[in-house]
């Protein structure tokens, strides 16, 4: 594949360098072209992460509620929250559109927002 440091150059064998550095170039493009591909996807995959641990009710011991923020690139993803009780525990996931929601956002599920990526909350007024 890499021959050049293993024959003399001389004029006679420039064709084939010339070959070998053609077909090093198509790969380059090639190479390229698959990492602009995964550069567009890896955009949708999940990059932003934050995570708040808290206790909503007094009868309860330790932080075991959290809200946790996923977000993309686009700061797109979701927040998933879980309300832990002596009786039950309860699961809200609430999708995240440009680091907005159209569902009111608790503290908490702000704070992971701004834990995941520094983001502006929006002014939830619809109520959902």
């Amino acid at each position: 594949m890499f021959e050049f440091g293993k024959k003399k150059k001389t004029l006679e064998n420039a064709e084939e360098i010339m070959a070998e550095i053609n077909n090093l170039a198509g790969r380059i493009d090639g190479l390229s072209s698959e990492i602009k591909k995964l550069q567009e996807r890896s955009r949708s995959f999940v990059q932003k992460v934050g995570i708040v641990r808290f206790n909503p009710f007094s009868d309860v011991g330790g932080d075991q509620s959290f809200s946790i923020a996923l977000l993309d690139e686009n700061n797109d993803g979701v927040v998933i929250t879980s309300l832990y009780s002596r009786n039950d525990n309860r699961v809200y996931a609430k999708p995240i559109k440009n680091s907005q929601s159209a569902y009111l956002l608790s503290e908490e599920e702000k704070q992971a927002l701004n834990k995941a990526g520094e983001i502006k909350q929006p002014n939830n007024t619809n109520g959902k």
